[in-house]
């Protein structure tokens, strides 16, 4: 008899390369549950507290703290230890004072640890967008998350210009606009994929695309060392204006 749908389980040596965890002393880790983020640009909750921040020396004792509701996601408490982080999300131990960001590194992912006022926003970058029937309004994030623009005439589209690419600033957990960010040549922008993966900097170009997908298109980055990195559009994630919005670690800040 054939096997049905996806195995609950995971090996270890085939688990994302920037989970920090022994490959050979055990066979078997922590398998991210279906949700926001992908596996292979995910942390499970649990790995998160027990191998990285070290809050728990178990599985047993982060799956005690998450189930307790002590952990914030996004400003909102989840109680799977299995669940998936990603790319911005906010982590928050109010009990403990702590809070830390997701953020792209030379390796991967990494915990950044920021302040309290830095955990009341995350930054969404623009998917999708979507004109339903009722001439409503829907945007697709980076993290799977939607969000939708009631129109009040259902013969016009409702007032807001925000276009693929683009990155927003929203608050948390009611997820109000409270800045948009361009994805275009002047603005501070980290790179999330391929080589240059954790690299910052200045967009100094974007190549005009015509017979090719904008995803595609080749972006150009420029540090505060005026070093140079070029990656697609796909790769790029806005994150400020004059300067970063988001803390940024040292192994991975330009600064």
């Amino acid at each position: 008899m054939g096997k049905k749908g996806k195995t609950g389980r995971l090996k270890r040596n085939p688990a994302p390369r920037f989970w920090p965890i022994p490959r050979k002393q055990f066979t078997w880790v922590i398998k991210p549950s279906s949700g926001p983020h992908s596996l292979k640009n995910c942390l499970p909750l649990s790995l998160v507290i027990r191998d990285i921040l070290e809050l728990a020396k178990t599985r047993k004792e982060a799956k005690k703290i998450i189930t307790q509701g002590k952990v914030y996601v996004d400003g909102k408490v989840r109680r799977k230890d299995n669940f998936p982080v990603g790319l911005m999300d906010v982590i928050s131990f109010p009990g403990i004072n702590k809070f830390y960001r997701v953020v792209s590194s030379h390796k991967g992912l990494f915990i950044s640890p920021i302040d309290a006022e830095e955990a009341k926003y995350k930054l969404y970058r623009v998917e999708d967008k979507t004109i339903l029937k009722n001439k409503n309004i829907q945007f697709a994030f980076h993290d799977g998350s939607t969000i939708l623009f009631k129109s009040e005439d259902s013969k016009n589209l409702p007032d807001v210009n925000y276009e693929t690419f683009d990155v927003l600033k929203l608050n948390l957990p009611e997820k109000e606009t409270v800045e948009k960010l361009k994805t275009k040549k002047g603005n501070f922008a980290i790179i999330t994929g391929g080589k240059n993966i954790g690299k910052n900097g200045r967009i100094i170009e974007i190549e005009k695309t015509v017979a090719k997908k904008r995803r595609n298109a080749l972006v150009m980055i420029e540090d505060d060392s005026n070093n140079r990195y070029q990656t697609i559009m796909d790769f790029i994630f806005v994150i400020g204006k004059t300067k970063s919005l988001i803390s940024l670690p040292e192994a991975t800040s330009s600064v």
